[in-house]
């Protein structure tokens, strides 16, 4: 059974674990990078205290896989966002079009154009 220290310590890990989820569940990504010092801190000190075997552990663990899987998905629709700006980006500047014999052709779109008056 963990000492008292241990048990605030993994306690307040849990906490900014708690925290974390719910930062990556409502898409704070900067309240995340906030958290990551003091989880660091957290984590280092329950490695010094070379604690083994603990129920409570294997709690911290179940929400650190949790929050890994969270931030997984994250970066993959981060990912995802950015392959279809640069899809959208890509559009705009090249316009595509088939012809009758299936041939892709590719036209550039001039970016600034610029309609000129005449009196």
């Amino acid at each position: 059974m963990p000492n008292k220290s241990e048990h605030d310590l993994i306690k307040s890990l849990e906490e900014v674990l708690d925290l974390e989820r719910n930062a990556l569940v409502t898409g704070d990504l900067d309240r995340l990078n906030h958290m990551v010092p003091e989880k660091e801190k957290l984590i280092g000190a329950i490695n010094d205290l070379e604690v083994i075997d603990s129920d409570e552990l294997i709690g911290v663990q179940k929400k650190v896989d949790r929050n890994q899987a969270l931030l997984n998905s994250a970066a993959e629709g981060i990912r995802a966002v950015a392959g279809r700006m640069d899809e959208l980006r890509r559009v705009r500047q090249e316009f595509s079009t088939y012809g009758a014999d299936g041939q892709r052709s590719d036209f550039t779109v001039r970016s600034h154009a610029k309609l000129e008056k005449r009196a």
